[in-house]
C-alpha cells in the first residue's frame, strides 16, 4: 500500500462519504437460509402467522448481528482514517475517499484494508502475530474441513478474515466496559478459529485469591459456581498465575487439577496464561478446548500472550462485585501505607514500581522510610529514602534474592516471609552484612518491605530459654545479703506456683520436700553455705497441687574478693521421667530374669526327657557277622532342644530295624512328637511289613495323631542271612555306603516328608552288602551349614568318611569330631559294618 500519495478524487467526481457502512466483519460460520417456501422443521409454513413471526425474528436477529459487526468494523475504519490523516496531512473526508479507493484497487473490503493500514502503522505485538494467526487458523480450518466439521467456503472466509478478527477482538476488548464483554469478544473473534470453545478471565486479588471476572462458552451455573477461588487453592488458573510462561495442558483429566468447566470438557486441552502489564500480574486468561490440545507452534503461543495482555488492560480497573465469594477489601493508597509503616516497631520501607521507557518494571523506588528504620550499613534515613532499591542495596539481586521476591510479590500479590535472610549493603565498595527476618506484602500499587535485624544477645537468650524448657531446668539466684531471689519462668512451673508468688529461699527448701529427704537436703545446704563449695542433691519436691516431682539441684556459691559469701546461683532439673524410667527398667529386668530362669528350667527338663529317651550312647546289638553302633549328640545350645531320633533294634523275624528321623521344630513339642513317632515305628515294625509300608503308616500317625507334625526319616530292614538292606526314605538324606576306598550315597528314592498329606506312598530299594562294607544313616545336624548348599556339605561328608578306622565306634566318633556343621542342631548317627 502506498500512503505517500495525495488524496485523489474518485471517478465521477462525487466524494465518498466516510460514514458509508463498511462490509460487516465475518463472524463465525452460520447455516445459510434455504430459498423457497420450504416448510419449517417444526411444521410451520411461511404463510402461517407463526411462520411469518419466526421469519421476522430471524430477520431482526440478522440485522442485530450485522449492526454489531458494523459497529466493530467502524471503529477500525475510523482508526485507519486517523492514521491516513496524520500521514497524508489531509482532512477526514479525503482520508475516507482515499481509504475506499485503495481498498477497491486492492480488491479487498474497506475493513480489511483498514486493518492492513493499522498493522503497518502500529508495529505492535498484534501485528507480529497476525501472519502466524493466519497460518494457524488456516491449518485448523483445513483439518476441520477434512473431518467435516465446517464446509470449505466457511473455512476460507474465516482464514481470510483472521487479521480483521484479531483487530476486532482488540477493539472490542479496549472499548468494552466490563470483562464479560471482553471474554465474549475474544472467544468469538479470536479463539474459535483455533478450535477453542470457552474462555475465562480471572482477576487476581492482592491476597492471592482469584475472581472470575468474565467467561464465555461455560454454562451460567458453572460460571456462578466458580465465581471465587480462595487463596492457596491449586487450580489451572493458579498454576498459570505462578508460572510466568503459562500452563499449556494437553488434557485436563491427566493433571488432576480442578477448573471451571471440567465436567463440560473433561478431556480437552487447557491454556492458562498470566495477564500483566508493567511488571504486575492482574489476572489469568484461561482457554478451553473440547479435545486434547496438540503442541502449539511459538507463533500461536505469542498470539495467546498478546490476547492475555489485552485482558490485563481491562483487569487494571476491575473491581470484584459484592457477593462474589467475599466482600471486596479496600486497597490503601501510598499515603495510608506510609502512615501504616510509621506505626510499626520494625524497620519498614514503602516501595512503588519504577518503569522503564517501554513500560516494563525495572526497579522499585523507596517512597518512604519509617521512623524505626535501621540501615544494615548504618546510613541515615535521608540517604536511603527516594533512592531506587537496587541503587541503595545493589546486593539485593544477588545471593539473598531479595529483589526477585519483592518483584514476585508485586506481580502476584502473594506475601513473602523468610527467617534469617542475609542483607548486604555496599558502603565505599565494602560489603556490610546483617541477618534479618523479612516480610514483603503488596497493598494496592505499593509494596511494604519490613525487616527485623537479628539481635545476637536476644537470640542467645532465646536459645537458652528453649534449652532450659526442653531439659526441664529452672535457674535461680539468691542474694544472701539483701535476701532478693530471682527465678526464671521454668522454675515457677517446676514448683507449680504462679509467677506472681514469692520465690522459695534455700533455707525453706526442706519444708517443700519429702520428709525422708531432709538429711539429703541438709547435707546439700551445709556444703553450699557453710563449706562454700559447689554441691548437688536429689530429692522429692512436693508441690502445692499435691504432685510429687523428683528433682536434682545443682548450685555454687558466689564469693567477693575477700572470700565472703555474697550469693548462691544454681538450677533445678526435673528428673521425674528419668526416675520412673529407671524404676520401670528395674522391674523389667526382674521380670526378664524370672522369665529367663523359667526358660532355663524348662529346657533342662526337656533335655533330661530327651536324654532319657534318646541317650547319647547305647549298648550295641549282638548280631552275628554285623557290627551296629549309634551316636547321639544334643545341640550345644540348650534353648534349641530338637526332635532328632534314631533306633536300632532286633525284630522277632530276625531282621534288624535301622532308622533315623528329624521332627521339625525345637522344644518340648518337638521332643514329645519324636517319642510318638519313634515308638509308633517300633510297634509297626513287628508286623513284618517292608520299609515303604512302614513309612506310609507312620505318615498317617504324623498327620492325624500328633497335631499336624512334619518330620523326615530313613527306615531300613537288614537281613543278616542274605546280607541285604531294604530301605525307604521320607524327605530325608539317603544313607552313605563306604566300600573300600570309595564312599557314595545310595540312590535318591521318591518319598514325601511325614505328615504333609493324609496318605503317601514311598519307594523301596534293596542293596546287597559285602564284607567290610560300612553303611551310615545320619540327620542333617551332621553336615548342614549356613554358608553352603546341601550338595557341597554332602561332598565334604564323603571325603571325611573315606579313611575307614579299625572299629565302627572309632568311625562314628571321628565323624562327630570332624563335623563342620554350624547350625547348632541335634545329630543322630546309625552305622553298621558287615563282618
Amino acid at each position: 500500500m502506498n500512503t505517500s500519495e495525495q488524496p485523489r478524487e474518485p471517478a465521477g467526481g462525487a466524494p465518498r462519504e466516510a460514514s458509508a457502512a463498511p462490509p460487516p466483519a465475518p463472524g463465525p460460520p452460520r447455516s445459510r437460509a434455504v430459498d423457497g417456501p420450504a416448510a419449517d422443521p417444526r411444521g410451520m409454513t411461511p404463510q402461517s402467522p407463526v411462520g411469518r413471526l419466526a421469519a421476522t425474528v430471524d430477520r431482526l436477529s440478522r440485522e442485530v448481528r450485522a449492526a454489531q459487526a458494523e459497529a466493530e468494523g467502524r471503529a477500525l475504519i475510523e482508526l485507519a482514517k486517523g492514521i491516513l490523516v496524520a500521514r497524508l496531512g489531509c482532512g477526514p473526508a479525503q482520508a475516507a475517499r482515499q481509504l475506499a479507493e485503495l481498498a477497491e484497487q486492492s480488491q479487498v473490503t474497506p475493513l480489511e484494508f483498514a486493518v492492513d493500514v493499522i498493522n503497518q502503522a502500529a508495529r505492535d505485538r498484534m501485528s507480529e502475530v497476525t501472519d502466524a494467526f493466519l497460518t494457524a487458523t488456516a491449518a485448523v480450518q483445513a483439518a476441520s474441513a477434512e473431518d467435516g466439521a465446517v464446509d470449505t467456503e466457511a473455512g476460507e472466509a474465516v482464514a481470510e478474515s483472521a487479521a480483521v478478527r484479531l483487530r476486532a477482538a482488540e477493539s472490542g476488548a479496549l472499548a468494552a466496559n466490563d470483562t464479560q464483554a471482553v471474554a465474549d469478544a475474544l472467544l468469538e473473534q479470536a479463539l474459535r478459529p483455533l478450535g477453542a470453545v470457552a474462555v475465562a478471565i480471572w482477576a487476581a486479588g492482592y491476597d492471592g485469591s482469584l475472581t472470575l471476572a468474565g467467561s464465555a462458552g461455560f454454562s451460567p451455573a458453572e460460571a456462578t459456581r466458580w465465581r471465587y477461588v480462595p487463596p492457596d487453592v491449586a487450580t489451572v488458573a493458579r498454576c498459570g498465575l505462578t508460572e510466568r510462561a503459562g500452563q499449556w495442558i494437553t488434557s485436563l483429566s491427566g493433571t488432576g487439577l480442578p477448573s471451571v468447566g471440567r465436567h463440560q470438557y473433561p478431556h480437552g486441552g487447557r491454556v492458562a496464561v498470566p495477564a500483566g502489564t508493567g511488571g504486575r500480574l492482574h489476572g489469568v486468561l484461561e482457554i478451553a478446548w473440547p479435545v486434547p490440545l496438540a503442541p502449539q507452534p511459538p507463533q500461536v503461543v505469542r498470539q495467546v500472550e498478546a490476547l492475555a495482555e489485552l485482558c490485563a488492560h481491562t483487569l487494571e480497573s476491575y473491581t470484584p462485585p459484592r457477593g462474589a465469594g467475599q466482600e471486596p477489601r479496600v486497597m490503601p493508597d501510598a499515603v495510608e501505607l506510609m502512615d501504616l509503616a510509621d506505626g510499626l516497631y520494625d524497620p519498614a520501607l514503602v516501595l512503588v514500581p519504577h518503569l522503564d521507557a517501554d513500560g516494563h518494571l525495572a526497579d522499585f523506588r523507596i517512597q518512604h522510610v519509617n521512623k524505626r528504620f535501621l540501615d544494615p550499613a548504618g546510613r541515615p534515613r535521608a540517604v536511603v529514602g527516594g533512592a531506587l532499591l537496587l541503587e541503595a542495596y545493589p546486593m539485593a539481586a544477588g545471593d539473598s534474592e531479595l529483589f526477585q521476591n519483592v518483584e514476585r510479590v508485586y506481580a502476584t500479590g502473594e506475601p513473602f516471609r523468610a527467617r534469617r535472610m542475609n542483607l548486604t549493603a555496599l558502603v565505599d565498595q565494602v560489603p556490610l552484612s546483617a541477618v534479618a527476618d523479612i516480610s514483603v506484602s503488596r497493598h494496592g500499587n505499593a509494596v511494604l518491605l519490613i525487616w527485623r535485624i537479628e539481635d545476637e544477645a536476644a537470640r542467645l537468650a532465646s536459645l537458652l530459654q528453649h534449652a532450659q524448657r526442653l531439659g526441664r531446668i529452672g535457674g535461680f539466684e539468691e542474694n544472701l545479703l539483701t535476701g532478693e531471689i530471682t527465678w526464671n519462668g521454668q522454675l515457677y512451673d517446676l514448683y507449680g506456683r504462679p509467677q506472681t508468688s514469692t520465690p522459695v529461699p534455700l533455707e525453706e527448701l526442706t519444708a517443700h520436700a519429702h520428709p525422708d529427704d531432709a538429711v539429703t537436703i541438709g547435707r546439700f545446704l551445709r556444703t553450699l553455705l557453710h563449706h562454700r563449695r559447689p554441691a548437688s542433691a536429689g530429692f522429692r519436691l512436693q508441690r502445692p497441687d499435691g504432685v510429687t516431682r523428683h528433682v536434682r539441684a545443682v548450685a555454687e556459691p558466689v564469693l567477693d574478693t575477700d572470700d565472703r559469701l555474697l550469693a548462691v546461683r544454681g538450677a533445678y532439673q526435673d528428673i521425674s521421667a528419668q526416675h520412673w524410667t529407671e524404676v520401670a527398667l528395674a522391674a523389667t529386668r526382674d521380670q526378664l530374669a524370672h522369665s529367663e530362669q523359667q526358660a532355663i528350667e524348662r529346657n533342662r527338663l526337656t533335655l533330661q526327657l530327651q536324654h532319657a529317651i534318646m541317650p547319647p550312647a547305647q549298648t550295641p546289638l549282638r548280631v552275628p557277622d554285623l557290627q551296629v553302633a549309634v551316636r547321639y549328640r544334643p545341640a550345644e545350645t540348650e534353648q534349641l532342644v530338637g526332635g532328632d531320633w534314631y533306633d536300632a533294634v532286633m525284630l522277632p523275624s530276625g531282621r534288624v530295624l535301622l532308622c533315623v528321623g528329624d521332627v521339625a521344630g525345637h522344644g518340648i513339642e518337638a521332643a514329645t512328637s519324636m517319642v510318638v513317632l519313634r515308638n509308633a515305628l517300633r510297634g509297626l515294625a513287628v508286623t513284618g511289613a517292608g520299609p515303604g509300608q512302614l513309612l506310609s503308616w507312620l505318615n498317617i500317625v504324623a498327620h492325624h495323631l500328633t497335631g499336624g507334625v512334619t518330620a523326615t526319616a530313613v527306615c531300613g530292614l537288614y537281613d543278616p542271612a542274605r546280607r541285604t538292606l531294604r530301605w525307604a526314605r521320607a524327605g530325608h538324606l539317603p544313607p552313605v555306603l563306604v566300600r573300600g576306598p570309595e564312599a557314595k550315597p545310595l540312590p535318591l528314592l521318591r518319598g514325601m516328608l511325614l505328615g504333609a498329606v493324609a496318605e503317601a506312598a514311598y519307594e523301596e530299594d534293596e542293596v546287597r552288602l559285602a564284607g567290610e562294607d560300612t553303611l551310615l544313616m545320619y540327620t542333617d545336624g551332621l553336615i548342614e551349614r549356613r554358608d553352603r548348599s546341601v550338595e557341597e556339605a554332602l561332598d565334604q561328608l564323603l571325603s571325611t568318611v573315606r579313611p575307614t578306622p579299625n572299629t565302627l565306634d572309632q568311625h562314628l566318633d571321628r565323624l562327630l569330631t570332624y563335623s563342620r556343621s554350624d547350625t547348632d542342631d541335634d545329630t543322630c548317627l546309625v552305622g553298621i559294618r558287615v563282618g
